[in-house]
Protein backbone atom coordinates (compact mmCIF):
# COMPACT_ATOMS: atom_id res chain seq x y z
CA UNK A 1 0.00 0.00 0.00
CA UNK A 2 0.59 3.30 -0.42
CA UNK A 3 0.45 5.06 3.06
CA UNK A 4 0.47 8.79 4.15
CA UNK A 5 0.34 10.26 7.49
CA UNK A 6 -0.91 14.00 7.86
CA UNK A 7 -1.05 16.19 11.53
CA UNK A 8 2.47 15.42 12.56
CA UNK A 9 5.22 18.10 12.56
CA UNK A 10 7.79 15.86 11.49
CA UNK A 11 9.99 12.79 11.81
CA UNK A 12 12.31 11.78 13.01
CA UNK A 13 10.71 12.82 16.36
CA UNK A 14 12.18 16.17 18.44
CA UNK A 15 9.51 16.52 21.15
CA UNK A 16 5.47 15.60 21.23
CA UNK A 17 4.25 12.44 22.24
CA UNK A 18 2.38 12.41 18.32
CA UNK A 19 5.49 12.51 16.56
CA UNK A 20 7.22 9.82 18.51
CA UNK A 21 3.85 8.18 17.71
CA UNK A 22 4.37 8.24 13.77
CA UNK A 23 8.02 7.86 13.88
CA UNK A 24 7.34 4.61 15.07
CA UNK A 25 4.64 3.28 13.70
CA UNK A 26 5.48 4.87 9.91
CA UNK A 27 9.03 2.94 10.55
CA UNK A 28 7.23 -0.27 11.15
CA UNK A 29 5.12 0.24 7.98
CA UNK A 30 8.01 0.52 5.47
CA UNK A 31 9.66 -2.36 6.84
CA UNK A 32 6.63 -4.24 6.25
CA UNK A 33 7.23 -3.22 2.64
CA UNK A 34 4.64 -0.25 2.09
CA UNK A 35 5.15 2.91 0.53
CA UNK A 36 5.22 5.58 3.42
CA UNK A 37 4.89 9.09 3.27
CA UNK A 38 5.03 11.37 6.35
CA UNK A 39 4.36 15.39 5.79
CA UNK A 40 6.71 17.67 7.73
CA UNK A 41 6.98 21.07 8.59
CA UNK A 42 10.07 23.34 7.47
CA UNK A 43 9.96 24.59 10.93
CA UNK A 44 10.89 21.05 12.64
CA UNK A 45 12.46 18.61 10.32
CA UNK A 46 15.55 19.91 7.99
CA UNK A 47 14.83 21.23 4.19
CA UNK A 48 17.50 18.22 3.04
CA UNK A 49 15.76 15.52 4.40
CA UNK A 50 13.96 13.43 2.01
CA UNK A 51 13.91 9.94 3.67
CA UNK A 52 14.39 8.67 7.04
CA UNK A 53 14.85 5.01 7.75
CA UNK A 54 12.73 3.93 4.62
CA UNK A 55 10.22 6.57 4.96
CA UNK A 56 10.07 9.32 2.24
CA UNK A 57 9.77 13.01 3.88
CA UNK A 58 7.77 15.41 2.35
CA UNK A 59 8.65 18.84 3.95
CA UNK A 60 6.07 21.68 3.14
CA UNK A 61 5.92 25.12 4.92
CA UNK A 62 3.60 26.24 7.55
CA UNK A 63 2.52 30.34 9.00
CA UNK A 64 4.64 29.87 12.22
CA UNK A 65 2.51 30.96 14.73
CA UNK A 66 0.51 29.26 17.75
CA UNK A 67 -3.06 29.12 16.45
CA UNK A 68 -2.13 28.53 12.39
CA UNK A 69 1.35 26.66 12.62
CA UNK A 70 -0.27 23.40 12.01
CA UNK A 71 -3.69 23.96 10.22
CA UNK A 72 -1.68 26.11 7.84
CA UNK A 73 0.30 22.62 7.25
CA UNK A 74 -2.25 20.25 7.00
CA UNK A 75 -4.06 22.60 4.36
CA UNK A 76 -0.94 22.30 2.17
CA UNK A 77 -0.36 18.86 2.94
CA UNK A 78 -4.04 17.67 2.18
CA UNK A 79 -3.60 19.74 -1.14
CA UNK A 80 -0.73 17.97 -1.96
CA UNK A 81 -1.81 14.75 -1.16
CA UNK A 82 -5.38 15.29 -3.44
CA UNK A 83 -2.92 15.31 -6.25
CA UNK A 84 -1.09 11.39 -5.34
CA UNK A 85 -2.30 8.16 -5.81
CA UNK A 86 -2.38 7.45 -2.07
CA UNK A 87 -4.51 4.04 -1.06
CA UNK A 88 -4.41 5.42 2.97
CA UNK A 89 -4.40 9.34 4.43
CA UNK A 90 -3.62 9.10 8.20
CA UNK A 91 -4.78 12.05 10.05
CA UNK A 92 -3.21 12.71 13.19
CA UNK A 93 -4.96 14.45 15.92
CA UNK A 94 -8.60 16.72 15.80
CA UNK A 95 -6.87 20.23 14.67
CA UNK A 96 -5.66 18.42 11.65
CA UNK A 97 -8.34 16.17 10.77
CA UNK A 98 -10.90 18.91 10.46
CA UNK A 99 -9.56 19.06 7.20
CA UNK A 100 -9.99 15.30 5.93
CA UNK A 101 -13.07 15.78 4.71
CA UNK A 102 -11.60 17.29 1.47
CA UNK A 103 -9.68 14.15 0.67
CA UNK A 104 -13.53 12.14 1.36
CA UNK A 105 -15.07 14.48 -0.95
CA UNK A 106 -12.38 14.53 -4.03
CA UNK A 107 -10.59 11.09 -3.56
CA UNK A 108 -13.42 8.67 -2.82
CA UNK A 109 -11.52 5.86 -3.42
CA UNK A 110 -8.69 6.56 -1.28
CA UNK A 111 -9.82 5.35 2.68
CA UNK A 112 -9.41 8.04 5.14
CA UNK A 113 -8.28 7.33 8.80
CA UNK A 114 -7.67 9.55 11.84
CA UNK A 115 -6.47 8.98 15.43
CA UNK A 116 -7.75 10.77 18.14
CA UNK A 117 -4.73 11.49 20.49
CA UNK A 118 -5.81 14.23 22.76
CA UNK A 119 -9.20 16.41 23.99
CA UNK A 120 -6.45 19.00 22.90
CA UNK A 121 -9.53 22.14 23.48
CA UNK A 122 -9.05 21.94 26.95
CA UNK A 123 -5.58 23.21 26.76
CA UNK A 124 -5.20 26.71 28.46
CA UNK A 125 -2.91 28.11 26.11
CA UNK A 126 -6.30 28.10 23.14
CA UNK A 127 -8.67 30.56 22.59
CA UNK A 128 -12.02 30.17 22.67
CA UNK A 129 -12.16 30.24 18.96
CA UNK A 130 -9.56 28.03 18.70
CA UNK A 131 -11.17 25.49 20.95
CA UNK A 132 -14.33 26.00 19.65
CA UNK A 133 -12.28 24.97 16.08
CA UNK A 134 -10.62 22.08 18.12
CA UNK A 135 -14.33 20.60 18.44
CA UNK A 136 -15.41 20.87 14.85
CA UNK A 137 -12.26 19.21 14.17
CA UNK A 138 -13.64 16.11 16.41
CA UNK A 139 -16.78 16.28 14.81
CA UNK A 140 -15.13 15.41 11.66
CA UNK A 141 -12.98 13.10 13.12
CA UNK A 142 -15.45 11.06 13.78
CA UNK A 143 -18.27 11.45 11.56
CA UNK A 144 -16.09 11.69 8.64
CA UNK A 145 -13.36 9.14 9.17
CA UNK A 146 -13.26 5.36 7.64
CA UNK A 147 -11.84 4.19 10.50
CA UNK A 148 -11.23 6.47 14.13
CA UNK A 149 -8.71 5.43 16.59
CA UNK A 150 -8.10 6.70 20.00
CA UNK A 151 -4.83 5.82 22.26
CA UNK A 152 -7.40 5.29 25.53
CA UNK A 153 -10.28 3.97 26.70
CA UNK A 154 -11.46 7.24 28.40
CA UNK A 155 -11.24 8.33 24.67
CA UNK A 156 -13.05 5.44 23.38
CA UNK A 157 -16.25 5.93 26.36
CA UNK A 158 -16.08 9.49 25.59
CA UNK A 159 -17.10 8.93 21.95
CA UNK A 160 -19.36 6.05 22.12
CA UNK A 161 -21.08 8.23 24.67
CA UNK A 162 -21.55 11.16 23.07
CA UNK A 163 -21.24 9.89 19.44
CA UNK A 164 -22.96 6.51 19.38
CA UNK A 165 -19.88 5.70 17.19
CA UNK A 166 -17.70 2.45 17.08
CA UNK A 167 -13.79 3.30 17.73
CA UNK A 168 -10.54 0.84 17.86
CA UNK A 169 -7.95 1.39 21.15
CA UNK A 170 -4.75 1.46 20.03
CA UNK A 171 -2.74 2.45 22.84
CA UNK A 172 0.39 3.85 22.88
CA UNK A 173 3.79 1.71 23.32
CA UNK A 174 7.18 2.60 24.58
CA UNK A 175 10.65 1.76 24.03
CA UNK A 176 12.25 -0.24 26.97
CA UNK A 177 15.78 -1.75 27.29
CA UNK A 178 15.61 -3.71 30.72
CA UNK A 179 19.57 -4.77 30.55
CA UNK A 180 20.72 -1.57 29.10
CA UNK A 181 23.75 -0.35 31.82
CA UNK A 182 23.40 3.25 32.60
CA UNK A 183 25.52 6.45 33.72
CA UNK A 184 22.74 8.82 32.96
CA UNK A 185 21.08 8.03 35.98
CA UNK A 186 23.80 9.12 38.25
CA UNK A 187 23.74 12.69 36.75
CA UNK A 188 20.44 13.40 38.64
CA UNK A 189 21.92 10.66 41.50
CA UNK A 190 18.85 8.25 40.79
CA UNK A 191 18.86 4.52 41.36
CA UNK A 192 17.42 1.82 39.71
CA UNK A 193 14.15 0.58 40.37
CA UNK A 194 13.84 3.96 42.96
CA UNK A 195 11.83 6.53 41.38
CA UNK A 196 8.36 7.55 40.07
CA UNK A 197 8.46 9.37 36.50
CA UNK A 198 6.54 11.52 34.68
CA UNK A 199 6.67 11.76 30.95
CA UNK A 200 5.33 14.13 28.91
CA UNK A 201 4.48 18.26 28.25
CA UNK A 202 3.84 20.42 31.21
CA UNK A 203 0.67 21.50 30.49
CA UNK A 204 -2.31 22.02 33.00
CA UNK A 205 -4.69 19.57 32.08
CA UNK A 206 -2.04 16.65 32.10
CA UNK A 207 -2.43 17.16 35.98
CA UNK A 208 1.22 17.39 36.97
CA UNK A 209 0.54 19.77 39.68
CA UNK A 210 -1.44 17.36 41.27
CA UNK A 211 1.48 14.78 41.19
CA UNK A 212 3.66 16.66 42.67
CA UNK A 213 1.15 17.69 45.49
CA UNK A 214 0.50 14.13 45.87
CA UNK A 215 4.33 13.03 46.00
CA UNK A 216 5.18 16.22 48.94
CA UNK A 217 1.79 14.84 50.93
CA UNK A 218 3.59 10.84 51.13
CA UNK A 219 6.99 12.67 51.40
CA UNK A 220 5.72 14.37 54.51
CA UNK A 221 4.48 11.42 55.98
CA UNK A 222 7.69 9.95 55.39
CA UNK A 223 5.85 6.96 52.99
CA UNK A 224 8.02 7.86 49.84
CA UNK A 225 10.55 5.45 51.15
CA UNK A 226 13.29 7.06 49.69
CA UNK A 227 11.95 7.30 46.06
CA UNK A 228 12.26 10.04 43.78
CA UNK A 229 9.76 11.76 41.43
CA UNK A 230 11.11 12.42 37.84
CA UNK A 231 9.25 14.80 35.73
CA UNK A 232 10.77 14.82 31.94
CA UNK A 233 9.15 17.32 29.77
CA UNK A 234 9.23 20.75 28.59
CA UNK A 235 6.05 23.33 28.52
CA UNK A 236 4.23 24.13 25.37
CA UNK A 237 3.03 28.24 25.62
CA UNK A 238 2.33 27.18 29.26
CA UNK A 239 5.63 28.36 31.18
CA UNK A 240 3.33 30.37 33.90
CA UNK A 241 2.50 26.59 34.40
CA UNK A 242 6.18 25.36 34.22
CA UNK A 243 6.90 28.41 36.61
CA UNK A 244 4.07 27.40 39.06
CA UNK A 245 5.36 23.64 39.39
CA UNK A 246 8.87 25.05 39.92
CA UNK A 247 7.32 27.13 42.66
CA UNK A 248 5.42 23.77 43.95
CA UNK A 249 8.65 21.61 44.13
CA UNK A 250 11.00 24.83 45.35
CA UNK A 251 13.37 22.57 48.55
CA UNK A 252 12.02 19.54 47.38
CA UNK A 253 15.65 18.11 46.55
CA UNK A 254 13.63 14.50 45.53
CA UNK A 255 11.55 16.45 42.68
CA UNK A 256 13.49 16.62 40.01
CA UNK A 257 13.01 18.49 36.66
CA UNK A 258 15.33 17.19 33.56
CA UNK A 259 13.47 18.67 30.69
CA UNK A 260 12.89 17.11 27.41
CA UNK A 261 14.68 13.86 26.88
CA UNK A 262 14.88 11.53 24.00
CA UNK A 263 16.83 8.72 22.50
CA UNK A 264 19.03 6.78 24.78
CA UNK A 265 18.46 9.29 27.28
CA UNK A 266 14.74 8.60 27.30
CA UNK A 267 15.02 4.88 26.91
CA UNK A 268 16.83 4.64 30.17
CA UNK A 269 14.76 6.44 32.34
CA UNK A 270 11.80 4.37 31.14
CA UNK A 271 14.06 1.07 31.75
CA UNK A 272 15.08 1.26 35.18
CA UNK A 273 12.33 2.79 37.25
Amino acid sequence: MKIAYIGQKGIPAKSGGVEKHIEKIAIRMAKKGHQVFVYARNNYNQANLKKYKGVQIITLPSISTKNLDAISHTFLATGHALFQNYDLIHYHSIGPSSLLWIIKLFKRKTVVVATYHCQDYFHQKWSFLAKAYLRLGEYIAVNFSDKLMVVSENLKVYIQRKYHKKVEVITNGMDVSPTLKSDYLKKWNLRENNYIVYIGRLIRHKGVHYLIKAFKELEDKHLTRGKKLVIVGDGFYTDDYVEELYDLARGREDIIFTGSLAGKELREIFSHN
